[in-house]
C-alpha cells in the first residue's frame, strides 16, 4: 500500500501501534467438524485465542515432522491444480480507519467474478465497483497481487525449497485437529514477495485450514514505500475434499516516513476479501496430478455463467 499525501488534509505524526484483530468468524467444515476461530492479526498468535486450546510442542506421532511437512506440501499441490478448475467469487473491501472515531475514512471495493471464458482461459469480470474514495493510501500493483495470490496462502511442493518450515506442535482449533508450523522465506530474491508467520495444518486432511502472518518484505525505501499489514486466512471445506481459502482480513497501522514538506503518518488500514461461490468449471480438459485424474470434471460445452445481477446467496 502506498502513501497518498492530500495537501490540503494537514498530517499529523501519530505513535506506531500495530492493531489487533479479533474475528469470530464460523466456518462450516465436513460434517460433525465445524471450525470457528479467534485469530490475532500479529505475525504471531502469542496467546491462545477463544477456539484454541493450548499448543501442545511435544513432537508427532506415527510420522516425524518432516514426513508431515512433505505430505501436506503435496496434498497442497494436489490442492493448487484443482482450484484452478473452480470459479468463484472474489469480493474485496480497503478501508482506512479515523483514529479520531474508528470509523472508516476513504474505501476501496471491488466485486469480481472469477471465471473462463468461451476459450476455457481464466477470465475476470468485474461486478461491481463503486467509487474509489481512498485518500490518504492508495493501491499498488503488490496489493492486487497479494489479494490474488499471496492471501489465499499455499505451501506446495515446489515452494518448499525457499522456505524454512518448522514443526511448532499440535493444536486444536475449535473442533479441529492440527499441527502448526512457522514458515518463512529462507532467503529473500529481489522482486519477489513471500508469506511469513504461523500455518495450522489439519491432522486428517493433511492441508492448510489457516494462516497467520504476513506478506515480506516491504518496501521500505523513502519516496517508495509499499507497505502492508498482517493478515489471517481462513479456508474452509467446499467439496468434501478440498479446503479453500474463503475469509482475509488484514489490519494494522502502516508507519510511513516523513516526506517532503510533510510528517510522518500512520495510516489504519483494514481489509477483507471474501472468496466465494466455488463451482467446479466443468469443461472437456483433464487435470492430472501424478498421473490421475483429481477433479472428476463431467465433460460439457460450456461454463456455468454467474449471474452478475445477482448477489451471492447469504451464508448460513
Amino acid at each position: 500500500m502506498k502513501q497518498h499525501i492530500i495537501t490540503t488534509k494537514p498530517v499529523v505524526p501519530k505513535a506506531l501501534l500495530l492493531a489487533s484483530l479479533a474475528v469470530l468468524l464460523p466456518l462450516s467444515a465436513r460434517p460433525a467438524r465445524a471450525f470457528a476461530a479467534v485469530a490475532n492479526s500479529s505475525s504471531t498468535l502469542e496467546q491462545d485465542p477463544a477456539g484454541f486450546s493450548r499448543l501442545d510442542p511435544t513432537p508427532p506421532t506415527g510420522l516425524s515432522a518432516e514426513q508431515i511437512i512433505q505430505k501436506f506440501a503435496a496434498r497442497e499441490t494436489e490442492f493448487d491444480l484443482a482450484r484452478q478448475s473452480y470459479i468463484f467469487r472474489q469480493s474485496v473491501t480497503v478501508q482506512t480507519i479515523s483514529e479520531d472515531n474508528n470509523r472508516p475514512d476513504g474505501q476501496y471495493q471491488q466485486v469480481t467474478d472469477i471465471t473462463f471464458n468461451k476459450d476455457g482461459k481464466r477470465d475476470e469480470r468485474v461486478v461491481f465497483a463503486p467509487q474509489n474514495t481512498l485518500e490518504r493510501v492508495m493501491m499498488s500493483p503488490a496489493d492486487f497481487k497479494d489479494i490474488e495470490h499471496r492471501l489465499p496462502f499455499v505451501l506446495t511442493t515446489a515452494d518448499l525449497p525457499q522456505y524454512d518450515v518448522t514443526y511448532l506442535g499440535r493444536q486444536k482449533v475449535d473442533e479441529l485437529d492440527t499441527y502448526v508450523f512457522s514458515a518463512g522465506p529462507k532467503v529473500m530474491v529481489k522482486g519477489k514477495r513471500y508469506f511469513q508467520g504461523k500455518v495450522w495444518v489439519d491432522q486428517q486432511d493433511f492441508q492448510i485450514v489457516l494462516v497467520n502472518g504476513k506478506n515480506v518484505p516491504d518496501d521500505t525505501r523513502k519516496g517508495h514505500e509499499d507497505l502492508s499489514p498482517p493478515f489471517t486466512t481462513y479456508y474452509e471445506q467446499i467439496d468434501g475434499k478440498y479446503w479453500f481459502p474463503t475469509y482475509t482480513k488484514a489490519e494494522g497501522n502502516l508507519h510511513f516516513a516523513a516526506q517532503d514538506y510533510s510528517a510522518s503518518q500512520d495510516v489504519h488500514l483494514r481489509t477483507i476479501v471474501k472468496y466465494s461461490d466455488y463451482k467446479r468449471f466443468r469443461s472437456n480438459s483433464r487435470i492430472l496430478y501424478n498421473g490421475e485424474e483429481i477433479t472428476n470434471a463431467t465433460p460439457s460445452t460450456t461454463a456455468p455463467t454467474p449471474d452478475p445481477q445477482k448477489p451471492p446467496p447469504p451464508k448460513k
